[in-house]
């Protein structure tokens, strides 16, 4: 008999939406996300964004073996101590929330966990960090930004003996980009293992827990051929179940 598949949650968008005679507020997630967690041979769970009532961050992510917090809008700047820029997005508070409220609670129970561009940005604000809020103004151009919906081929040098290096190999590699904000001042346990030939921060992981990574890139935009990455928040998930049985 098979053994079960993980339960990964993946955290959505919360925003207006048009689909047939509807244009109403909704939460929804590209398939690519979703798509990525079952070639890798989890379960996908989305969870869309909500008020935090009753410690319900806490109770989702004790139903679940793995998390993964997705891209979206900016991280509103007051969350780290700034003003917001002017390109900077309109805020999302409730999603903010619900996406920090959830990294907390899985770095609380050691649930494994995978952050994705706006992703990475959520744990470094989750731990201290602050962040560069308009890129083009620190590098010079948009080479990371993309555009209607083009992601843009970038190079990132992924550190020797790093998880996610185990992952997906150490040294460069030719990502998709699509992102005008970055990490800056980086916070507290996590560690730099992937950064772009100009010094910008691509990859960071965080310390003493079994699996926490975060990517300024889209991994899932090429899971369809390479869901590497994806399959170890899997396998890191199967651990976790299995730790979990253990002591129960």
């Amino acid at each position: 008999m098979n053994a079960s598949k993980p339960l990964i949650g993946i955290t959505t968008y919360l925003q207006r939406a048009q689909t047939g005679v509807w244009d109403v507020r909704a939460a929804f997630l590209p398939e690519v996300y979703f798509a990525a967690v079952v070639t890798a041979g989890g379960i996908p769970v989305l969870l869309p964004p909500q008020l935090l009532d009753g410690g319900v961050a806490g109770q989702v992510m004790s139903r679940l073996d793995g998390l993964i917090v997705a891209g979206g809008l900016d991280v509103e700047a007051s969350r780290y101590g700034a003003h917001a820029h002017a390109e900077a997005d309109p805020p999302s508070r409730i999603r903010d929330d619900w996406d920090d409220a959830l990294l907390t609670a899985a770095i609380e129970t050691q649930v494994p966990f995978l952050a994705i561009c706006r992703g990475i940005q959520v744990l470094n604000v989750n731990r201290g960090g602050t962040l560069h809020q308009h890129l083009p103004e620190v590098i010079g151009d948009d080479r990371y930004s993309g555009e209607n919906g083009v992601f843009k081929r970038n190079e990132v040098e992924v550190a020797s003996g790093s998880q996610i290096a185990s992952s997906i190999g150490a040294g460069p590699h030719t990502v998709q980009s699509y992102h005008h904000q970055a990490l800056d001042a980086i916070g507290n346990g996590l560690r730099v293992v992937a950064s772009s030939p100009e010094g910008v921060v691509q990859a960071v992981e965080l310390e003493g827990v079994p699996f926490g990574v975060g990517v300024q890139w889209h991994p899932e935009q090429d899971a369809a051929d390479d869901a590497r990455l994806f399959e170890s928040l899997v396998e890191a998930a199967r651990s976790y179940v299995s730790q979990k049985q253990v002591h129960a």
